[in-house]
């Protein structure tokens, strides 16, 4: 017995030997790329009981139901039953309660240190860090995903009982340590990420939208430097009794939902054709307000056309017939092979959860009007994400990295265990074809309708994006998501943003006049934060008044708009001018965007 049996008999005696508490280990923290603690530990401590050591039972069940708020009745039920040696009473108690019920000097009642989780950001990164259960245990976002590295090994302290689970006389408690969880630094950004939390906020609230969201993305890496998301809640209070709730506000809609990009996605088919040779520089394109492919009239925003243009101004203006006709050049076959060379249609593989592939037609399936619709960025879906990482690689001078959120482990002593490094997954387009697309774009925010996302000095490139929502398969009328996605410095891009408005309310709905404003304000924060130097220091900003366009024709009001250098928006197919954004006579910087609504 002694020789064989040895080591199970020891084991099964201690068994019978010890009554043993759970010793929790400090999950591990969460830290910013600056080293700003994104989740922490607060020191909380478990309850417990042992019925057999209890010597008075109502004067237990009376101290711990009042300082516990729980029912005596109930509590003196357990605490008086013999079939249990030891009863969890309750968790989470904080630090001044315990000390109140230890004051007491309670027979039989027991305490071990235990952790909770705190975000001191409280409402900041709601949808990305996620939050733990009340073991600890990662339930979603960085934290479910990343559980195993941030857990720990738990420990036990080990007491010497009798048959009914008496304390032995001169017993000497044993533990083993807990092991400590590791440590998680994130290339996130906490100065980036409050700018891009203000920026959602505030658009949710100023046009009454559904929701808003902002990426910002370090294209050289693929490394997430900001990720936000409005509305949002408060990590360290979650609303746990209402799940419906607390799924919706949670969710990643960044990474998890798709919706259509609408003329962002023309940087694609413009990249695709550029490096296929089914353009040039100097081609020229006519737009008379419409196209017919297919026996069907596909109208491009502005209703009067954009007359002659070339490349660069097809892609300024943001004309839907030049991409049409760029689809249609291109084929399915080699849009296809191009779209996908970005990544669309596929995972990006971040680090994360619940990951969307986004929505391309079957290939086989696409017919005329399918491609030409593709080409401005209809009848496709991506996730927000994926366009952040398409684009980083168009201006990046081509390359496609995977995005990422964890860039180094440590164990509890600092240890490194991991580090992330860039990950290249193909080449997209060339370098060549990335700068030609890059000074494209710039003339966008310079000379185009992405103008409000412009900051005076520096060299921004970018593309709007307003497109209709589909609801049962069919045009929601009056809903649209509102976009803007840009890149600085154009000369040495290093980040690519996004910023996507849900639903805004009112007829305020272009990405030009919603989404582009609040780029160009993280964008300025960003510059002064990092201290980038402007590249153009002569800059001088002009002033206008806006000229009265009121019972205009489109076409007069046009001519009178361009006179005074400002761009606009058209609301509406009527004849003349009903009203204006801003008001006639207001000052406003030369190059401005405005909006005209027609009747």
């Amino acid at each position: 017995m002694q020789l064989v049996a040895r080591k199970d008999l020891q084991s099964r005696a201690a068994e019978q030997w010890y009554r043993d508490l759970p010793l929790a280990a400090p999950r591990g923290k969460i830290l910013d790329s600056t080293g700003s603690v994104l989740a922490d530990n607060r020191e909380v401590y478990s309850v417990y009981v042992r019925p057999n050591a209890v010597t008075d039972k109502q004067a237990v069940a009376a101290a711990l139901s009042g300082h516990l708020n729980l029912v005596y009745d109930k509590l003196l039920e357990k605490i008086s039953s013999s079939r249990v040696s030891e009863i969890t009473i309750k968790r989470a108690v904080e630090k001044n309660v315990a000390e109140a019920i230890l004051a007491q000097n309670l027979d039989g009642v027991y305490f071990t240190l235990d952790s909770k989780r705190y975000y001191p950001a409280s409402n900041y990164l709601s949808q990305i860090l996620g939050f733990t259960n009340i073991d600890n245990v990662g339930q979603n976002g960085l934290e479910g995903y990343y559980d195993e590295y941030l857990k720990g090994v738990d420990g036990f302290a080990y007491t010497a009982t009798d048959i009914k689970g008496h304390e032995l006389e001169n017993n000497v408690t044993k533990y083993v340590p807990a092991i400590p969880g590791c440590d998680l630094t994130l290339s996130l950004d906490m100065n980036i990420q409050s700018f891009a939390e203000t920026a959602v906020s505030n658009a949710l609230s100023e046009h009454n939208a559904k929701g808003a969201s902002m990426i910002v993305m370090d294209c050289n890496t693929g490394g997430v430097v900001a990720m936000a998301s409005a509305p949002g809640f408060d990590l360290n209070e979650p609303p746990r009794d209402d799940l419906n709730m607390l799924n919706a506000l949670s969710k990643n809609k960044m990474i998890v939902d798709v919706y259509e990009p609408g003329s962002t996605f023309k940087i694609f088919t413009t990249a695709t054709a550029l490096e296929n040779g089914a353009v040039s520089d100097s081609d020229r394109f006519f737009c008379g307000g419409a196209r017919q492919v297919d026996g069907q009239r596909i109208k491009c925003w502005r209703s009067i056309g954009h007359g002659s243009q070339d490349l660069g101004e097809g892609v300024k203006n943001s004309c839907n017939c030049v991409f049409m006709d760029l689809a249609l050049r291109l084929g399915t076959d080699k849009l296809y092979d191009g779209i996908r060379n970005f990544g669309f249609g596929s995972k990006t593989n971040v680090d994360f959860y619940g990951e969307s592939r986004g929505l391309l037609m079957q290939q086989s399936a696409v017919k005329t009007v399918d491609l030409a619709r593709i080409g401005f960025g209809q009848a496709v879906a991506v996730t927000p994400l994926q366009l952040v990482t398409a684009v980083s690689a168009a201006v990046n001078g081509g390359t496609l990295y995977e995005p990422y959120f964890v860039s180094q482990v440590n164990d509890y002593s600092g240890k490194l265990i991991y580090e992330r490094q860039p990950k290249e997954v193909r080449k997209a387009i060339s370098p060549s074809t990335s700068e030609k697309l890059r000074n494209m774009l710039e003339k966008v925010v310079s000379e185009g309708g992405g103008h409000k996302a412009g900051v005076a000095g520096y060299r921004i490139g970018g593309k709007t994006g307003t497109a209709q929502k589909y609801e049962n398969g069919h045009i929601a009328q009056g809903k649209y998501v509102s976009s803007f996605v840009g890149f600085a410095p154009v000369e040495n891009p290093r980040y690519v943003l996004a910023m996507i408005v849900d639903e805004p309310g009112g007829y305020m709905y272009y990405g030009s006049l919603v989404a582009a404003p609040y780029a160009g304000e993280v964008f300025k924060k960003i510059f002064d934060y990092t201290g980038l130097k402007p590249s153009q220091t002569d800059t001088v900003v002009e002033w206008v008044n806006m000229p009265d366009v009121l019972g205009l024709s489109p076409e007069e009001a046009s001519k009178r708009l361009s006179e005074r250098g400002l761009l606009f928006e058209s609301d509406g197919e009527g004849s003349s001018v009903a009203s204006c954004v801003p008001v006639p006579g207001t000052r406003i910087p030369k190059g401005d965007v405005v909006l005209i609504r027609t009747e």
